[in-house]
C-alpha cells in the first residue's frame, strides 16, 4: 500500500508522517522528492528533497521520469521520480508522500486503488494562522501567501479517501494509527 499525505502548509503534515515512521519502524519509507528550490536550513539532498537545477528537472520531464511533477511558481519546480516509488518497494517497505495538495490529488489519480490518500486539516483559518505566526521564521507577506493558497487548498479535501482534523495531536495520531491498521 501507498500512502499520500497532504495539507496545507502549517496543518502538522510533517508531525504525522514522523509519527508512522517512529510508530512503525521499518515498515514505511518516505519518498523524497525533487524540487529546483534551493536547501534551507539543514536540509541535505537526498534526504528532504533532491535539489536539482531548473534544468535538470526540465530534462528529467523530457525523459518522462516523474510520475507526477508541477510547477507551483514560476521557475520552481517539485516532482515525485518514478524510481523513487520502485527503490522503495525494491526493499520491500511501505511508500509514505508528504507532497503538496495538488501533487497528492495528482498520484491519488495516477495510483487509484494501490493508494490511500490522507488529508491532515487544520481546526480552523485562524488556528493556521496562529501555527503559522507562532514558527517564527515567515514573514508576515509569506504568511498571508500561505493562507490563501491553504483556503484554495482546503477545497480538494473532498477528494482525499481519509480526513484528519490535526486539533488535539493525541487525536489526530489515533485517526491516523486506525487508518494505517485498518488497510
Amino acid at each position: 500500500m501507498i500512502y499520500i499525505f497532504c495539507a496545507p502548509s502549517g496543518s502538522g503534515k510533517s508531525t504525522m508522517v514522523q509519527h508512522l515512521l517512529q510508530t512503525y519502524p521499518g515498515k514505511f519509507e518516505l519518498s523524497v522528492s525533487c524540487t529546483t528550490r534551493p536547501p534551507r536550513g539543514q536540509e541535505v539532498h537526498g534526504r528532504e528533497y533532491y535539489f536539482i537545477s531548473v534544468e535538470e528537472f526540465q530534462k528529467r520531464i523530457a525523459n518522462n521520469e516523474f510520475i507526477e511533477y508541477e510547477q507551483v511558481y514560476e521557475g520552481l519546480y517539485y516532482g515525485t521520480l518514478k524510481a523513487e516509488i520502485e527503490r522503495i518497494e525494491s526493499a520491500g517497505k511501505q511508500v509514505l508522500f508528504d507532497v503538496d495538495v495538488k501533487g497528492g490529488v495528482n498520484l491519488k489519480h495516477i495510483l487509484g486503488d494501490a493508494a490511500t490518500s490522507v488529508f491532515i486539516c487544520p481546526p480552523s483559518i485562524e488556528e493556521l494562522r496562529r501555527r503559522l505566526e507562532g514558527r517564527g521564521d515567515t514573514s508576515a507577506e509569506m504568511i498571508e501567501k500561505r493562507l490563501a493558497k491553504a483556503e484554495y487548498e482546503l477545497s480538494f479535501k473532498p477528494q482525499f479517501d481519509r480526513v484528519v482534523v490535526n486539533d488535539d495531536l493525541d487525536k489526530a495520531f489515533e485517526q491516523l494509527d486506525a487508518i494505517i491498521e485498518n488497510k
